[in-house]
């Protein structure tokens, strides 16, 4: 029998086993590599709109002109949202082939509602269903905050499909995927389509890795630090079996990367990681052998320590650690949110230096 030859890891993946990757970027080149490489979606959020200019803003200078003088009346937020709306459109033409192909179950990009709108069910929803429009295979992010579980479920009755972000535990992955199926139910009890929807829960594994480090120098924790590469994928284990057992129809994504295991962890999941350019080219040049992993157990010395001496923890990976009302206040969260809001005015800031420039500079 002859031998398939894969072009890498990542595409060795994504053709054995039901594992889907997604690029955490929009970038046109780091795009088409992960493209070539099997990926079926994509990610966009302010931030990330922010450092795509940093790399490619030769393919959106003119465009970003072109959108101030058009737009004479048109607010910095009005041109900021113009241009994270055109960069989320182009990245939905170069995934248009999969997205037919994948019968318009995958080839999706997301792209996030404003930050600032986290405590706003109705403005998230309105926004929302205003992106689902742009294009047929656009995805819209919603954050899990405590208004945003509600935005959520109102969004899918709505027909959007949603990638719920800024989450981290089992609490949220769970509120997230009832809140969906809620909505799924409202559309077929009115004899509304489902088929072509395909519901996303992220979990950003990597941050509540980064959470349990600020959390173990704040209270002088001592724990083998190797032991905090595993609280992510703790997390997205546990939530995966209980999505699994319960039947839920949102599928799970895992994202912000910060070593191999939030990648090779994953391999034989049904779910999504969406892995950003820079860790696609490590994984793709790394010696990790790509065998299914995510049935493997967490090692019980790890999942122990972990659970004896982080509170954080044991509220990230219990079923009811915490309560959707307790939700903004995770500080996974406030920093995530902090951070996101951050990247937004930064983004606007970079508008306003084009739509009003420094007199004092040539």
């Amino acid at each position: 029998m002859k031998q398939i030859k894969y072009k890498s890891p990542l595409h060795e993946m994504t053709c054995t086993t039901c594992t889907d990757l997604w690029n955490d970027s929009c970038s046109v080149q780091e795009l088409t590599y992960a493209i070539k490489n099997g990926a079926v979606g994509a990610t966009t959020n302010p931030v990330i709109v922010g450092e795509v200019l940093k790399k490619e803003l030769y393919l959106w200078e003119e465009r970003i002109a072109q959108l101030i003088k058009e737009n004479p009346t048109a607010s910095e937020d009005d041109i900021t949202w113009r241009l994270n709306e055109a960069m989320a459109m182009k990245g939905a033409e170069f995934l248009q082939p999969v997205f037919k192909r994948e019968k318009k179950k995958k080839g999706r990009i997301s792209i996030q509602t404003n930050p600032k709108y986290f405590r706003n069910k109705d403005l998230m929803v309105e926004q929302a269903v205003y992106f689902d429009r742009l294009a047929p295979n656009m995805q819209v992010k919603i954050p899990v905050s405590t208004t945003g579980i509600a935005a959520i479920e109102e969004a899918t009755y709505r027909g959007v499909s949603v990638n719920a972000t800024v989450s981290f535990t089992v609490p949220q992955a769970i509120a997230v995927a009832e809140a969906i199926e809620k909505g799924l139910k409202r559309r077929e009890a009115e004899g509304l389509d489902v088929a072509a929807m395909s519901p996303v829960c992220t979990i950003m594994v990597g941050r509540i890795d980064d959470w349990l480090r600020v959390v173990a120098d704040r209270d002088d924790i001592i724990t083998d630090p190797g032991n905090l590469n595993w609280a992510g994928v703790a997390v997205m284990k546990k939530a995966y079996e209980l999505y699994r057992q319960r039947e839920y129809r949102a599928r799970l994504l895992s994202a912000a990367y910060r070593c191999h295991m939030h990648w090779s962890e994953f391999i034989g999941g049904d779910l999504i990681v969406s892995i950003p350019y820079q860790w696609q080219v490590r994984f793709n040049q790394s010696d990790v052998a790509v065998i299914p992993r995510m049935d493997n157990p967490v090692p019980p010395k790890i999942l122990d320590e972990l659970l004896l001496k982080f509170k954080e923890f044991r509220k990230a990976y219990e079923e009811d650690g915490i309560k959707v009302k307790d939700f903004d206040s995770f500080g996974a969260n406030r920093r995530t949110m902090r951070q996101f809001i951050g990247g937004y005015e930064s983004l606007v800031g970079f508008i306003r230096e084009r739509m009003i420039p420094n007199p004092d500079r040539k």
